[in-house]
């Protein structure tokens, strides 16, 4: 198994968001929100940890049309980007930007029916830190869903799926991909994390050749 190498928490250049922007998500975004659709329970504001560009929110108001969206992150210059990306769509009176660290979040316990967050945990030296305001701020009845790249366990393998799904990518988005592979983590690091927080591990599961999700449906 390869060591975790850590990559810059904060993606908060110009350059960094337009590029991250200009990579194509659409596939993992849509299939992220039909998930989420599925465990939603249809109540009170979703809660969008990690929100970059706020591709994910506007993607759930396309094949929802109710629900409000909370989202938060906390690099400028995609929030910026996010905030263009969503007055384009229309959809400024149902989604909300705030700059918000997601390892500190202002909010008050159990204050969120609904969670949701992709691809942010890799950037976090500490994700811990970021599981345990989670379930911090899930309310009784909620429902979560979290998804990030799972860490290859060899850099072949990092090479491979870089081929793989960023085959006609930039240099430098291929690159970024490559340091988000590679700071990710295992499914069995995951797993610890959650069960010293007070859950499952049979929540957290393998979902693609890249992904771990975390699902939690509380009824």
């Amino acid at each position: 198994m390869i060591d975790r190498i850590l990559e810059p928490e904060y993606m908060d250049t110009p350059e960094e968001a337009s590029d991250y922007d200009r990579m194509d998500h659409s596939t993992v975004n849509r299939l992220f929100v039909e998930d989420f659709l599925k465990i939603w329970n249809a109540r009170g504001p979703i809660l969008d940890i990690g929100t970059g560009t706020a591709q994910i929110p506007i993607e759930f108001c396309r094949q929802s049309q109710k629900g409000e969206i909370i989202a938060i992150d906390a690099a400028q210059h995609m929030l910026t980007l996010a905030a263009e990306n969503v007055k384009r769509a229309g959809l400024e009176h149902r989604i909300h930007l705030q700059r918000i660290d997601a390892k500190r979040m202002p909010y008050p316990d159990r204050s969120f029916s609904a969670i949701m967050s992709n691809s942010i945990i890799h950037h976090i030296p500490e994700p811990e830190s970021v599981f345990a305001e989670i379930t911090r701020l899930l309310a009784p009845q909620g429902v979560l869903l979290v998804r990030d790249l799972l860490r290859p366990d060899s850099t072949a393998e990092i090479a491979r799926l870089v081929e793989l799904y960023a085959a006609g990518a930039t240099s430098h988005q291929r690159q970024l991909f490559w340091n988000s592979l590679h700071a990710a983590l295992t499914l069995a690091e995951v797993q610890e994390m959650v069960v010293r927080l007070g859950h499952s591990a049979e929540e957290v599961q393998q979902t693609s050749d890249r992904h771990w999700t975390w699902v939690k449906v509380s009824r």
